[in-house]
Formats: C-alpha cells, structure tokens, sequence
C-alpha cells in the first residue's frame, strides 16, 4: 500500500497523496459496460398474450335499515311502518336478488323482547343478512 514514497530522505512518512488510478479504472469499466449495454433496454420484445375474460363483479347489495324506539316503534329507512305492512315488506325484501342487508338501529331503551321479534320475523321471511347498528363510544380525553 502507498505508506511511503521515494524520497532522499529516509524518513518513513504516510504519503499525503490519495490514489485514484484504481478508482478510475473501475469507472471506466462501468462506462464501457453501461455503453454496451444500453440498447438493449431500448428494444421492446413483443409477446402475443392471450385474452382472459372474467366475470363481473357482483353488484353491492341494497341496505335496508329498520330502526326501533323506545316505544317500540318501527320506522322502515327512517318512515314509519305498522307491524303488518312490516312483514309484507320483509317478505318482499327477502325477494330480491341480490338479497338486501338488514341494518338493525334500536333505541337503548328498547325491550330485547321486540328486537328478537324483528329479528325472528326477518329470519321468517328468508332474510339472513341482519347487522346491528350502533354508535361509537367516545373517545375520553387523556389525563
């Protein structure tokens, strides 16, 4: 390695200069490859690819939310809506293809006893898509 130099002196100094020959010589040599190189991504290879065909994607289903206050109450999309004219609509509903999701909103004060009959009458009528709707709670500020 260059740690010392010719000098008359004898003194066994470092040398201060860099050598950068070396160097140099692999910049060169990547030159030169990247020369040589270089046509060949301007060439495109031509593929003749076969055509797929898929099927289309299956349209989103209608929601369908059913709300319940505290009376009992029950509101079809936010109209109200009597017990019969209820199950016709289930029915009618049930129908449909692609079978409509059945968003379930009840009041907190709402007996569990009228949410199991929606629920048992959906089912009845051949509706099996129920979610349950809720609001979040709310986020506590930290202390």
């Amino acid at each position: 390695m260059a740690f010392g130099g010719f000098n008359d002196n004898k003194q066994a100094a470092p040398m201060a200069e860099i050598n950068v020959t070396p160097m140099v010589d692999v910049m060169l040599v990547l030159l030169v490859i990247f020369i040589i190189t270089s046509p060949l991504f301007t060439h495109a290879i031509k593929l003749d690819l076969p055509n797929a065909q898929s099927a289309p994607a299956p349209e989103k289903p209608e929601t369908i939310s059913v709300s319940i206050n505290g009376e009992g109450k029950l509101f079809w999309n936010n109209d109200p809506v009597a017990q019969a004219d209820f199950e016709g609509r289930l029915h009618a509903a049930a129908q449909k293809k692609p079978q409509p999701e059945l968003q379930l909103r009840a009041d907190k004060a709402t007996r569990y006893e009228v949410i199991a009959q929606v629920m048992s009458s959906a089912q009845n009528n051949g509706l099996s898509k129920i979610g349950f709707v809720t609001d979040p709670k709310p986020a506590t500020p930290a202390k």
